[in-house]
């Protein structure tokens, strides 16, 4: 990862041309509904998905240390559409040819450094329903750690222009530090790594169970 100099800044926002496009375009939907009414809809959707029909897989994951409680590595990084840092767990695009299993081995080292054991993999999941007709998997992982090992030592093996900040957390204590990070000033925490905390912590408090 190249050195941190400064806060990224916008410095412009224009309209972009579809054809102008490389990762997404804009489309319309004119569909009848239920009621056997014509509506039209506007949808964004990738040009990039592959023959597989996937786009991209999160990566939850379980970091396991002899001494210490389960933990889990999250990861900060700037996403311009917000213009703000987001916390989420390690994640990418399924390239050509790749599973999901490959491509979420493929970026959690990329991205955290570790090797990982894949666990479970979920159904194909919409990432954004209203939006656009972008979808996900969901890989749980595992890491084991050895006594002495430092989870934030490994090298990431980052691209040029990613800079991606690692954070191990307890899992016992995530719900709390993500409603922590949430309070920061131009931070965001990712809906499907919040998701995932809060419905750990409903279960816990609730007695519906």
């Amino acid at each position: 990862m190249s050195q941190k100099v400064q806060e990224p800044v916008i410095n412009k926002l224009t309209e972009l041309s579809t054809s102008d496009a490389r990762w997404i375009t804009l489309k319309k939907i004119d569909f009848t509904d239920e009621q056997g009414k014509p509506r039209s809809w506007e949808m964004a959707t990738r040009k990039t998905r592959g023959s597989g029909g996937v786009d991209a897989v999160a990566i939850g994951n379980v970091i396991l240390h002899p001494s210490k409680p389960p933990s889990t590595m999250l990861v900060i990084q700037y996403r311009p559409p917000l213009d703000a840092y987001t916390v989420e767990w390690p994640a990418g695009l399924i390239d050509a040819g790749e599973t999901t299993e490959q491509a979420a081995v493929r970026e959690f080292k990329e991205e955290t450094g570790h090797e990982c054991r894949v666990v479970s993999i979920s159904p194909v999941q919409s990432a954004d329903p209203g939006m656009s007709n972008a979808n996900m998997q969901m890989a749980m992982v595992e890491v084991q750690l050895k006594e002495g090992d430092d989870a934030l030592k490994v090298e990431q093996r980052l691209e040029d222009g990613e800079h991606i900040e690692r954070v191990v957390v307890p899992i016992q204590d995530l719900y709390e530090k993500l409603v922590e990070y949430s309070k920061k000033e131009r931070t965001i925490v990712a809906a499907k790594l919040f998701h995932f905390a809060h419905g750990m912590e409903f279960a816990r408090t609730q007695k519906y169970f």
